[in-house]
C-alpha cells in the first residue's frame, strides 16, 4: 500500500465488502449460494480462474478461484481460506445482527469477526494482487458449513486432491488477532439414537425405555471422560493438556406416565491425539453393542442404537519447521507461536501436505455472541500482512 491515501481506499473498501457479506444470512446449514456468487463475481472479473463444490443437495457450496502467477511459478502457491458460514442468532441484539452497524472504533454484525472480515480483507486486496507481477499463484478458498464439524472444507480438500493441489501454504483466516496459531485439538462430534418400545408407566417391564438406556450411555461416557484425563500425553501443549468430553444435549420422551420410545444424545469429544478418539469410539460401541442392546432387544427384538457422525475433524498439529508460521513471522516480527481452544479447517490442509498457519483479524472473544464486532483497527493489520504478502509474492 504505496500510500496514505490507497491505504485509506483499501480500507474503505474491506469495510463496505464486509458490509456486504454480513448481509447475507448465511447460517450454518442454509443456502450460502448468494454470498459465493457475490465474491466469485469480485475474483472473475479480475482474471481470476474458479471452480465450486457443492453438498449432496447443490444447495451449499464450496468456492476455491485462484490468481495465477505471471511469471515463471518459482515459489509455493498461497492459499487464502476462511468459512462462509455464521451460528444462529439469538434474541438480544442491539441492531439487526444482519446488517453491519459501525459504533467508534467498531463494526457490529453477524460473521463481522468470525470469519467474514478476513473474506472482506483477502477480496478487497485482491485487485492489487491481481495488477502484480506474481511469481506464486494465489489461491482463495471460501467453504461452507465450518461451525456445523467443518462439513464444507472436506468436500473441497477431496476435489484439491483430484486436482494435485497438494502443496503451498494455507493462511486460514480465524479470528486471533492477527497472532500466530500453529495447534489445536481435533473435533469429532455425534449423535447416538435409542430406539425402544413405548408402552405405560404403570407395565415398565413391558416397554423399553430408550432415555434410561440413553442415560446409562451417558454415564459411561462421563465414565470414558475421566479415562481420557489418565492418557494426558506429558508433552501435551494444550490446556487443558488431557482430551475432553462434552454431552450437549440428552432429547427424548413425552409425557410422565409413557415408555419414552425415542431418545438421541448430542456429545462431542476433542481429542489431543487421533488415537484418543479410536479408544473412546471403541470403548463406547462396544458398550453399546455388548451390553445395552442386547438388554434392549431381551424385551423389544426391533431396538436399536444408532450412532450418526456429524464430522470428525482431525487436530492441526505443531510442526518443527512450518514454512506458513515462518512466512507470517517473517512478514510480522512475531516470532510467537500460540495454540487455541477452539477447532478448524487447518489440519483438513495440513492432513493433505499443505503447511498451514490459523491468522486473522478480530478476537475469538466476539465470536458467536450477542453484538458480535470487529474492531476496525484489526481490519487494517490484516491488510498489511496481505501487502506483505504480495510483496514476497512478486518478482523484482
Amino acid at each position: 500500500m504505496s500510500t496514505a491515501n490507497n491505504s485509506e481506499q483499501l480500507f474503505d473498501n474491506s469495510v463496505k465488502i464486509l458490509t456486504d457479506l454480513i448481509g447475507f444470512k448465511t447460517i450454518s446449514g442454509e443456502d450460502n449460494s448468494s454470498l459465493i456468487d457475490y465474491c466469485d463475481d469480485i475474483l472473475k472479473k479480475l482474471g481470476a480462474t474458479s471452480f465450486r463444490t457443492y453438498d449432496d443437495e447443490k444447495k451449499r457450496v464450496n468456492l476455491f478461484a485462484t490468481l495465477k502467477a505471471k511469471s515463471s511459478k518459482i515459489k509455493k502457491p498461497i492459499i487464502l481460506s476462511g468459512h462462509t458460514d455464521v451460528v444462529p442468532v439469538s434474541k438480544g441484539w442491539s441492531s439487526d445482527p444482519f446488517t453491519a452497524t459501525i459504533k467508534g472504533d467498531k463494526l457490529y454484525g453477524r460473521g463481522s469477526c468470525d470469519m467474514k472480515g478476513f473474506i472482506a480483507c483477502a477480496l478487497a486486496y485482491a485487485p492489487i494482487l491481481s495488477k502484480s507481477n506474481l511469481d506464486r499463484d494465489i489461491h482463495f478458498s471460501f467453504t461452507f458449513d465450518e461451525e456445523t464439524a467443518c462439513q464444507g472444507a472436506p468436500i473441497l480438500i477431496e476435489e484439491l486432491k483430484k486436482r494435485d493441489i497438494k502443496d503451498g501454504i494455507c493462511i486460514i483466516g480465524e479470528p486471533t488477532n492477527m497472532k500466530i496459531i500453529d495447534a489445536h485439538k481435533g473435533c469429532y462430534e455425534y449423535t447416538t439414537y435409542f430406539k425402544g418400545l413405548a408402552g405405560h408407566s404403570s407395565a415398565p417391564h413391558k416397554g423399553v425405555s430408550a432415555v434410561e438406556y440413553a442415560s446409562r450411555y451417558v454415564n459411561k461416557l462421563i465414565e470414558l471422560r475421566e479415562k481420557l484425563k489418565e492418557r494426558t500425553p506429558k508433552d501435551s501443549i494444550f490446556d487443558p493438556p488431557h482430551s475432553t468430553l462434552s454431552i450437549g444435549g440428552v432429547f427424548g420422551g413425552i409425557a410422565h406416565n409413557v415408555i419414552a420410545d425415542k431418545c438421541h444424545v448430542n456429545w462431542e469429544t476433542r481429542p489431543v491425539v487421533k488415537e484418543d478418539a479410536v479408544f473412546l469410539n471403541q470403548e463406547l460401541d462396544k458398550y453399546a453393542n455388548e451390553v445395552l442392546l442386547p438388554e434392549m432387544k431381551k424385551v423389544f427384538p426391533n431396538a436399536s442404537i444408532e450412532k450418526d457422525i456429524i464430522g470428525e475433524i482431525v487436530g492441526f498439529d505443531r510442526e518443527d519447521k512450518s514454512d506458513a508460521c515462518e512466512l507470517i513471522s517473517n512478514l510480522t516480527g512475531d516470532n510467537s507461536r500460540q495454540v487455541v481452544s477452539f477447532g478448524t479447517e487447518a489440519g483438513l490442509f495440513q492432513e493433505i501436505g499443505i503447511s498451514t498457519v490459523v491468522c486473522g483479524p478480530g478476537s475469538i472473544e466476539q465470536a458467536h455472541k450477542i453484538d458480535e464486532f470487529i474492531v476496525l483497527e484489526e481490519l487494517k493489520k490484516c491488510l498489511n500482512l496481505l501487502d506483505g504478502i504480495k510483496n514476497n509474492s512478486v518478482s523484482n
